[in-house]
């Protein structure tokens, strides 16, 4: 069954949509404000991209605030001042991250459960060796892994 939206969800939606769309420009913009030199470019092609990569965002966010400016009425500077200004609020209110367990301290805490698997029965000793066999040839997604990207966390991984 086709649902129409209402004009009412529609125009939250799109308020919502550019809310989001300023919040992930505002890191860019102030990347394209940047007047400092740009690092000179390294031998190594991965670090190239990187730099690629960085310049095809910051173009993107500098052209947002051109755009979002225009329609605004407003001249640049101050929309691209403003979005500076959020990213910073939003960078202060975000709480630093944990570091990361390193690769040999998530091994050792992953042998300690199929350890206690084995232990209690839900798994054989060789089941818990080919599992932990396999985690340090790579094979589960997650950092440090050979295996694609992923989150072990979110509900689908």
């Amino acid at each position: 069954m086709i649902r129409r939206m209402s004009r009412k969800h529609l125009l939250a939606g799109l308020a919502a949509a550019g809310v989001l769309g300023v919040g992930i420009a505002a890191p860019t913009v102030a990347l394209a404000d940047d007047k400092s030199p740009s690092p000179a470019p390294s031998a190594s092609t991965s670090t190239d991209q990187g730099t690629d990569r960085q310049q095809q965002r910051a173009d993107r966010q500098a052209e947002f605030a051109e755009a979002l400016a225009k329609e605004l009425g407003v001249p640049t500077d101050k929309v691209t001042a403003a979005l500076e200004k959020l990213r910073e609020q939003r960078q202060a209110d975000r709480p630093d991250r944990p570091e990361r367990p390193s690769t040999e301290d998530r091994q050792a805490a992953l042998k300690e459960r199929l350890d206690q698997a084995v232990k209690d029965g839900k798994l054989t000793q060789e089941q818990a060796d080919a599992v932990l066999k396999a985690a340090e040839a790579g094979v589960f997604p997650g950092p440090g892994g050979h295996g694609h990207r992923g989150g072990g966390d979110r509900p689908g991984n």
